[in-house]
């Protein structure tokens, strides 16, 4: 399981982190894999750090109801682009698979 980081929208802070569940919401909500997504696209990295709130929150029981357009409404792009960097360094750290 990913490192575990805070992610503070509309005032609440809610778990934020890359799980197997992210990545099927990225990729059913997007309809292409995760590692297909564009870095440099503004919507694949909001849709993808919700994806990875909403799993998040999921997996540890924390409510969150926040639909897309009102998480892309309340997040500044400040905390997007420092959320991004922190789950991208943590990636970078993962052990890679032979």
């Amino acid at each position: 399981m990913g490192k575990v980081q805070n992610l503070t929208v509309d005032g609440k802070s809610y778990p934020c982190r890359v799980t197997m569940g992210s990545m099927v919401r990225f990729k059913r909500a997007s309809g292409y894999d995760v590692s297909a997504m564009s870095e440099t696209d503004v919507s694949d990295l909001v849709l993808f750090l919700w994806c990875c709130v909403v799993s998040a929150c999921k997996a540890d029981g924390i409510p969150f109801d926040m639909e897309f357009d009102d998480f892309a409404d309340k997040l500044d792009p400040d905390t997007l682009i420092g959320a991004i960097k922190e789950l991208d360094d943590e990636e970078k750290k993962s052990p890679q698979k032979a």
